[in-house]
């Protein structure tokens, strides 16, 4: 057992932001014991949970709520895509992103409201609204420290279908 814990607690420490099903498949252990060792590493503070639009995502304590918020969306694609969009561009309107990234507005819209209340990104209070990144600086070092896995791609992948079937 203790050999189990060490071997999460290493591959969350490896992969900040890794979520349970991943835990549970890369390290090919049962959902069941991996969420009793999940649980016993987060109740003794050997690692921290942060939960993101409907998924719990793992890290090292040593990440602040921030950054473990961030690195979660950064774990998504079409988050992912956002963010990199604001932080080559700058601040932009959404419409504008919904276009370069071929995207569905209701899609942008979706992700911006998120991203606004995790504090990864801002908006303006003036019309036509504009987002703009929080922390240019420390986002840019954590795009290049993580990038989704492929489940987390075609998840995404599937909801853009989705969407644009009912644009």
């Amino acid at each position: 057992m203790v050999d189990t814990r060490a071997r999460i607690r290493s591959h969350v420490r490896e992969t900040p932001g890794v979520h349970f099903n991943r835990v549970s498949r890369e390290l090919d252990i049962a959902t069941g014991q991996a969420q009793y060792h999940l649980r016993r590493l987060v109740r003794d503070d050997e690692i921290a949970v942060e939960r993101v639009a409907g998924r719990a995502h793992y890290f090292d304590p040593t990440f602040d709520p921030w950054e473990r918020r961030t690195i979660a969306f950064l774990r998504r694609e079409t988050a992912r895509a956002v963010l990199l969009r604001l932080h080559a561009e700058g601040t932009t309107r959404p419409s504008a992103l919904a276009a370069d990234l071929d995207l569905a507005r209701s899609t942008i819209s979706w992700h911006v409201s998120n991203l606004v209340d995790a504090g990864v990104i801002e908006k303006s209070a003036d019309r036509p609204m504009t987002v703009e990144l929080a922390r240019p600086e420390r986002t840019a070092e954590l795009l290049d420290a993580v990038s989704p896995s492929l489940p987390d791609r075609i998840v995404d992948r599937f909801v853009r279908t989705v969407d644009s079937l009912f644009e």
